[in-house]
């Protein structure tokens, strides 16, 4: 990606991607995104997508896994994108990335579709989320309760 409108465009396919694999599973078509992550493949795509993020906004959490950034919202066909975290190449991500959905009513569809196939539960120190693996995609879809941004109070 050279530019900050290749990234947004980059953002915008994967929320598009995870909402069809979305709409495959469940029965709710209006969940609106609330963050975005991009799996860099190696190393200097890594350090290009930082760069190019760094231009968005600045760091609101290091993880393991890359950072976190909160940015300008991205409008995507799902809703607004922020914050958005850039992945650090993980030979256990091969996908190109994830999204998360926010859920009118977390507890209703955790009791509903956890334990069906495809749905794991993540739990966190702040958060937990359901995570929907499609062996067909190159994205993962996750339902996190609270959203990323409440947690990082953004």
């Amino acid at each position: 990606m050279e530019t900050l409108d290749d990234l947004r465009k980059f953002v915008q396919v994967i929320v598009a991607a995870a909402r069809v694999i979305s709409e495959k599973y469940i029965n709710e078509s209006d969940t609106p995104v609330n963050y975005a992550c991009i799996f860099s493949q190696s190393e200097s795509e890594y350090e290009n997508l930082l760069s190019l993020a760094r231009q968005l906004g600045a760091v609101a959490q290091e993880t393991a896994m890359g950072p976190v950034f909160h940015i300008a919202s991205i409008s995507t066909e799902a809703g607004d994108v922020s914050p958005l975290e850039i992945g650090r190449p993980d030979a256990n991500r091969p996908q190109r990335g994830d999204v998360d959905f926010t859920l009118p009513d977390y507890q209703k569809f955790k009791e509903a579709h956890l334990g069906q196939p495809g749905f794991s539960l993540i739990e966190r120190k702040d958060m937990e989320m359901i995570e929907l693996i499609d062996p067909a995609s190159d994205v993962l879809v996750y339902y996190s309760h609270p959203p990323l941004a409440e947690v990082l109070k953004l």
